[in-house]
């Protein structure tokens, strides 16, 4: 909730100006605010008045909140752009990269970052179009070998990008969607033009009209399966597993995706369930939760251990109903890699289909040298890289494609040869 504190407005205000910039900041912030709301909320602070600053407040909500869990960014945007005049600088305090113990601020809000780097991220206007005499000569130029930002921002290494591209990446994997193949059931149920004959509903019929008349079918129900993510959240892993734990988010809230439960664990050098803090809809407060919750993080890496912990508590609560498995990892495992051969063997038959991502395959001459990447690469059905958003979305393919492996066999034949 906001505090309404005693500032001024300012004594010139330039209404329209105003809540256009500050619907602007809302829009960046992740709000669907189009112009319709902005000429609402400029006749409703015209007929509601300036007199307090509260009623101010919720005249502006009323105009652009829709849900509720957009509630908290609309306060942290409003607080930070009708605040006062030094809220430049402290918006710059919270995107500033500080040393830890000296002068250290405090932690931002949930969705205090998003709304600072909403108001900072002002973009360039075009410059206004030059009218150019009939005489002059048309120019035209070959866009045949340029590539558009787009494009590039898919391919980018998510290590590589600076803050905007991670926004702007950030974004594009909200909009992500993981297809899901349904599995036929043994379950069946009545059917025009099924293929299997209901043999009790052809004698019911019979019995009641005295005739055998017609042949009654059946077909198979379909079921989704849940998704289950295993995500490593070690020191070589923590840049890759921020944005991979936006992507699960996004799976996890994704409406109609069919997928009948989406289970998130993060491990280092132990298992922790961050499932719950996932079904928070705003993504900055399920990832302040899941970092709160996860206490290794950056730490070491206990992959055999973690999997054993998974394997021993939560395969039978979660991996039930043919359920797919993302093991989020790069394999670089500090122990012994017999209890990793053993326990990813265990989480390959307690699942319907394995699939291994592993940021490192970014590197053109990547080989399975590690010891940990040679106990898991036989016992999982698809290899592929996540370190980009084209990988990620390529990542369709490896679920809707049973034959898929990406790389897995490739991997498997350099192994054999040494």
């Amino acid at each position: 909730m906001v505090e309404f504190t005693d500032l001024p407005l300012p004594e010139n205000p330039r209404l329209a100006q105003n809540l256009t910039h500050f619907a602007r900041a809302l829009r960046r912030a992740g709000l669907p605010i189009g112009p319709a709301q902005v000429l609402d909320a400029i006749r409703a602070v015209e007929a509601a008045g300036f007199s307090r600053r509260e009623d101010f407040f919720w005249t502006l909500h009323a105009c652009f909140v829709r849900k509720p869990e957009q509630r908290d960014v609309f306060g942290q945007v409003f607080r930070l752009y009708w605040r006062d005049p030094q809220f430049l600088e402290k918006m710059m305090e919270m995107l500033m990269p500080m040393v830890r113990g000296v002068n250290e601020a405090p932690d931002p809000k949930p969705a205090e970052r998003r709304a600072a780097q909403a108001l900072l991220d002002e973009p360039d206007m075009p410059p206004p179009p030059v009218e150019q005499e009939e005489s002059e000569e048309l120019i035209e130029i070959d866009a045949t070998l340029t590539f558009s930002a787009d494009e590039k921002l898919r391919h980018t290494d998510f290590e590589q990008m600076t803050t905007a591209e991670l926004a702007e990446a950030r974004r594009a994997i909200a909009r992500l969607e993981l297809p899901v193949q349904p599995i036929a059931s043994r379950r069946t149920r009545p059917a025009v033009s099924g293929h299997l004959p209901d043999w009790r509903a052809t004698m019911r019929d019979a019995m009641r009209s005295g005739d055998l008349r017609k042949l009654h079918l059946r077909e198979r129900r379909q079921r989704w399966p849940n998704l289950v993510a295993l995500c490593d959240i070690s020191g070589s892993m923590s840049g890759y597993s921020r944005m991979l734990l936006h992507f699960l988010h996004a799976a996890a809230n994704q409406k109609g995706a069919g997928w009948a439960q989406v289970h998130a664990f993060t491990f280092g050098t132990r298992l922790t369930n961050i499932t719950r803090h996932l079904r928070h809809r705003d993504v900055d407060a399920a990832l302040a939760a899941t970092a709160a919750e996860a206490r290794d993080w950056e730490g070491g890496t206990r992959i055999g251990a973690s999997l054993h912990t998974f394997n021993r508590d939560w395969s039978r609560r979660v991996l039930g109903q043919g359920a797919v498995v993302l093991l989020i990892t790069d394999g670089l495992d500090r122990e012994e890699p017999a209890q990793l051969l053993r326990e990813a063997e265990r989480l390959r038959l307690s699942s319907r289909k394995l699939i291994w991502l592993n940021p490192l395959l970014r590197f053109d001459g990547f080989a399975p040298r590690a010891r940990g990447v040679r106990a898991l690469l036989p016992h999982v059905d698809s290899f592929r890289s996540a370190h980009s958003i084209a990988s990620l979305e390529e990542l369709s393919k490896a679920l809707t494609r049973p034959e898929d492996a990406g790389i897995q066999r490739r991997m498997m034949g350099m192994m054999s040869d040494r």
